[in-house]
């Protein structure tokens, strides 16, 4: 039986500021088999791991992500707005900072863990991101560790020309006809499907040998419990990965 990989999804979001240092840390610490965060260019044109386009919601700052320099974004404090989470602490977490893909990869590379790494490039074109993330990836010598996914088809298409090897995986809302066939006239090594399409779904007609099957973002434990059940999900990527692990390992050790 395959056990179910589990991802924290921009870290662990449910308990710690979104896709920071120090929500990775922590998701690395529990023991994930690996973290999924999002990448966009800044101005001066630098690779950052932030959500949205804008940093409003996220940070103490307003605007488009595109419109500041690393520099200028530096300022701004990725940690202080998410005082609704319960381990919030207003003193350390101020402190953080919208981190660069390169912060990230220098942090998680001793724990050699997975990197699902988004581009998010459905609003805006960001010329040269493919490049600029292929290159960033290499330079820690991660690229056997990467997933590249995006909702942008083309994106994640133009990344394969430039790495055939790469692993390359489709963000999926909605329910796709014939699945197995986008997979192999796009060289897609898996789909991200979200959860609704998985669950009560008789496992979507998928197998878990023609493809990786990962599902987002599942944070009721009853869907964590009956996507682990289902044995064809290859991962899991939740907002708590530490409840996660828990559930997964509880139940691996029923078999």
């Amino acid at each position: 039986m395959i056990q179910t990989k589990i991802f924290g999804h921009r870290g662990s979001m449910g308990t710690m500021p979104e896709n920071t240092l120090l929500g990775f840390y922590q998701a690395c610490e529990w023991g994930v088999d690996g973290i999924e965060l999002d990448v966009q260019l800044t101005k001066d044109g630098e690779l950052v791991v932030i959500h949205d386009e804008k940093i409003d919601r996220t940070t103490d700052g307003t605007g488009y992500v595109k419109d500041y320099t690393l520099q200028e974004l530096k300022q701004f404090s990725a940690g202080v707005k998410f005082s609704n989470l319960a381990l919030f602490d207003k003193h350390v977490w101020s402190k953080e900072r919208i981190p660069t893909l390169e912060e990230v990869l220098e942090m998680i590379t001793p724990y050699q863990i997975e990197l699902n790494l988004e581009l998010k490039t459905d609003m805006f074109p960001y010329y040269g991101i493919e490049e600029k993330v292929l290159a960033i990836v290499h330079q820690f010598d991660y690229a056997d560790k990467v997933i590249y996914s995006s909702f942008h088809l083309p994106t994640i298409l133009k990344l394969k020309k430039f790495e055939p090897s790469a692993r390359i995986a489709w963000l999926v809302v909605y329910e796709l006809s014939r699945p197995s066939e986008y997979i192999q006239s796009l060289a897609l090594e898996g789909l991200h499907l979200h959860k609704d399409l998985l669950l009560n779904k008789e496992n979507y007609g998928l197998s878990a040998d023609d493809f990786k099957i990962r599902a987002w973002t599942v944070n009721d434990p009853k869907e964590m419990e009956q996507l682990v059940n289902m044995n064809n999900i290859d991962t899991i990527m939740t907002d708590f990965p530490k409840e996660a692990l828990f559930l997964r390992n509880a139940h691996s050790v029923k078999f």
